[in-house]
């Protein structure tokens, strides 16, 4: 990593900053957990989506069963197209978006993408009650 830090700084680049993760998602490093999980997943029967998914690694909408197990081996190594994948849900009508896990950080990157876009967060019941209640909805039946 100090390598890699160095020569992008020595690229040109302003700031590089780790990321704290415990795998290199998203990359070619992740290519034989790829292989095992196509293998996993073509051994499970999969139904046609009943809610459409925007695909992390195309930005399109996916909803046919044919396409789930592709999409979800390329994702493990393919890069996040979170920008496209957010105006792509705003085009498509969704005009709430709930984060959900510790911190806000993907509330502010749809922030800046969909500036109208309702932002909510779940990372502890409070904000769980917070959220259900935003929402219309109540956690107790």
């Amino acid at each position: 990593m100090k390598r890699a830090v160095e020569l992008a700084k020595a690229k040109g680049a302003k700031r590089v900053v780790p990321l704290p993760v415990s795998a290199p998602f998203h990359s070619a490093l992740m290519a034989p957990a790829a292989t095992r999980l196509e293998a996993v997943l073509r051994a499970i029967p999969i139904r046609d989506l009943r809610v459409p998914l925007v695909t992390n690694v195309d930005a399109d909408v996916l909803t046919d069963r044919t396409k789930v197990v592709d999409v979800l081996v390329r994702q493990v190594t393919s890069p996040v197209r979170w920008e496209e994948v957010t105006a792509r849900l705003a085009k498509e009508g969704t005009d709430t978006f709930v984060e959900v896990g510790p911190g806000k950080v993907l509330s502010g990157l749809i922030r800046r993408i969909v500036p109208d876009a309702r932002v909510l967060n779940v990372e502890d019941r409070a904000s769980l009650e917070a959220t259900l209640m935003a929402l219309g909805r109540t956690s107790r039946p």
